[in-house]
């Protein structure tokens, strides 16, 4: 097992267990207990959970949102195949204003060498964007959010009430046919619905994950969706109710 899918695994286990000890964790990662203390550490060092003897305790509840240094290294091939379908979505010349979170990173890193405006709606995105030889980069104002950097508050939906766009990249922490794109984080959310307001057109990013969750706040029912875009392991049953509710759905 990689480092990254051992301490999501790690995480993952602590997190519905509340704590573990770290005998339990080498048996379950199949990692020697030398191995399990020292991602405690890195996972402690991100927030994730709190060390003591012999084991750890889960600091995030069940309905939080893991950091974004521990999504970041989660999934990343499928995320980067994404962010390629998302950019054969859009055309030359079109505006983009792209949401927060590691996958539409993965979709800034893309556009960087395009010939479109974007508006990126956290510091990651605006510091992937910066400097590519073609794009014209609009940067909101905002509160950035600790960890993610993504830009919230009134100055963020400011931003975006006085621009219209072609599309809206938009990511989630869940997305399912019946309770719609969600988001952990109710300031993050009113940025998304603010986003999908501005725009024409609004597509969705998720990797497979994404599709078995509902979060806390409702950002826009499945019907405001233009277009889904996945991966290859995502639940054909979620997938087809997504395409059911008005959604062409895309696996990258």
């Amino acid at each position: 097992m990689v480092s990254t899918d051992r301490l999501k695994r790690i995480a993952d286990a602590v997190r519905a267990a509340g704590s573990m000890g770290v005998a339990e964790l080498a048996e379950l990662t199949g990692a020697s207990e030398m191995t399990v203390r020292r991602d405690l550490e890195v996972l402690a060092g991100q927030g994730v959970l709190e060390r003591y003897r012999g084991g750890a305790r889960s600091l995030l509840l069940r309905g939080q949102e893991p950091p974004f240094a521990l999504r970041a290294a989660e999934g990343g091939e499928a995320k980067r195949r994404i962010a390629e379908e998302v950019s054969r979505l859009i055309a030359d010349g079109e505006s983009v204003v792209l949401d927060s979170g590691t996958t539409c990173l993965e979709v800034a890193r893309v556009l960087r060498d395009r010939r479109v405006t974007v508006m990126p709606l956290s510091l990651h995105a605006v510091n992937a964007l910066t400097g590519g030889p073609q794009v014209t980069l609009l940067v909101p104002g905002g509160l950035p959010r600790p960890g993610e950097l993504a830009l919230t508050g009134p100055l963020a939906t400011a931003s975006l009430a006085s621009l219209r766009f072609d599309t809206a990249v938009v990511g989630c922490c869940g997305l399912t046919a019946d309770d719609g794109l969600t988001a952990y984080d109710l300031a993050d959310a009113e940025v998304k619905r603010a986003a999908i307001a501005s725009a024409r057109r609004v597509v969705a990013v998720a990797e497979a994950s994404k599709f078995s969750r509902t979060a806390l706040a409702l950002v826009a029912p499945a019907s405001a969706l233009h277009a889904v875009v996945t991966d290859a392991a995502a639940p054909e049953e979620a997938t087809a109710a997504l395409a059911a509710a008005g959604a062409v759905v895309r696996r990258a």
